[in-house]
């Protein structure tokens, strides 16, 4: 079965299932397939926080170590719907750990399939880019982008601040203000995504998976919104069984 490490964050997890459901072929509960969301978030540390430097443990131990009980349990092909944890100090000790163990698991890794995605269908715009400080940092869009042919515009430091603060902020960011996501977060990320237009961008990547929660639109002031969630689930599908994809 399809297998989703749940948990980084929660609704994550959640918008990841949702999205395979939506691009399934299926006109009955029977026809859909079986897919294992496990959501352990307590296990989990934040992503942003150890890339920087603020936790001393890897969060990818324990994603390597819920990786094994799943596919103990029948899962074959899993996705982890969290841009930050493919950043290479996390993802890279991930694969190192299920190595140690010889898993057998295939993994599609979100970003990659985003950027193939973005080369095949707009491989000469000019691609904005909003995630979590943790991403940023890393390099982990731009670094892929630029090594494909893509020019990049990035926030300033100002607006990445206040990017960050529209997912992480304990009073109105998406993860602690979900459902709905506060008017604040909403135009906080409008007006980010105008900025990025001032810089010249022709699209934009939600870097982040809590970012589609309060962006499910497709476009934004002319802008097509890239949403890696929904590439993953179709990606997912398409590996675990071609027919059954829209």
């Amino acid at each position: 079965m399809i297998g989703i490490v749940g948990g980084v964050g929660p609704l994550g997890g959640l918008d990841l299932y949702k999205k395979i459901i939506e691009e399934t072929i299926a006109l009955s509960d029977q026809e859909h397939l079986p897919v294992m969301l496990y959501s352990f978030p307590n296990l989990i540390g934040d992503r942003s926080e150890y890339l920087k430097g603020h936790s001393t443990v890897n969060p990818a131990i324990a994603l390597a170590a819920i990786t094994r009980q799943m596919e103990s349990a029948g899962v074959t092909i899993v996705g982890i719907p969290c841009n930050t944890a493919h950043a290479d100090p996390i993802y890279g000790v991930y694969e190192q750990e299920l190595a140690k163990t010889n898993q057998k698991i295939k993994i599609l890794h979100l970003v990659n399939e985003t950027i193939s995605y973005m080369k095949a269908l707009y491989s000469k715009a000019k691609v904005g880019i909003l995630s979590t400080t943790g991403t940023r940092n890393s390099g982990l869009y731009r670094d892929l982008l630029l090594k494909e042919g893509f020019e990049i515009v990035e926030p300033s430091e100002d607006w990445q601040e206040r990017i960050h603060a529209a997912i992480y902020d304990k009073e109105y960011g998406i993860k602690a203000q979900s459902t709905p996501v506060t008017n604040k977060v909403r135009l906080e990320l409008h007006s980010a995504m105008d900025e990025l237009k001032k810089g010249g961008a022709e699209i934009i990547v939600l870097g982040c998976t809590e970012l589609p929660l309060a962006l499910p639109e497709n476009d934004h002031n002319g802008m097509t919104l890239i949403d890696p969630n929904r590439i993953l689930a179709r990606a997912l599908i398409y590996a675990f069984s071609p027919g059954k994809l829209k």
